[in-house]
């Protein structure tokens, strides 16, 4: 387990509010960056532009492409891959390593919503 999984699961014990760890993997994970790099794993805050559909507020991503419109990714709270366009992204793009992505899978923070 690296020093930065193991500091991140002190501070979440226990909790069980996605925005709560959310804000503790953001401080914990605050490489952050404006662009994406293809192979690379990053939480983020999502923000929909398309009015009622489901969306995962805190996606947690591999990105596969970068383009000029966003980048495609797996979510792994989805199972699929999605499409994030720039404007979606609230803020920046959490670097996690890779040594930390597959534990950070089992981290319940994955907050469904309907957009409004």
């Amino acid at each position: 387990m690296s020093a930065r999984f193991d500091l991140l699961s002190k501070k979440i014990d226990r909790k069980l509010d996605p925005d709560d760890i959310m804000l503790d993997i953001m401080e914990v994970y605050n490489d952050i960056e404006l662009i994406p790099e293809i192979g690379k794993h990053y939480t983020f805050i999502y923000q929909p532009k398309t009015s009622g559909i489901i969306y995962d507020e805190y996606p947690l991503v591999a990105v596969f492409s970068v383009e000029k419109w966003g980048f495609k990714g797996l979510n792994f709270h989805w199972g699929a891959m999605r499409n994030y366009t720039w404007t979606e992204v609230a803020g920046y793009l959490h670097h996690i390593p890779n040594e930390d992505a597959g534990r950070l899978r089992a981290v319940p923070y994955r907050n469904f919503k309907t957009s409004l």
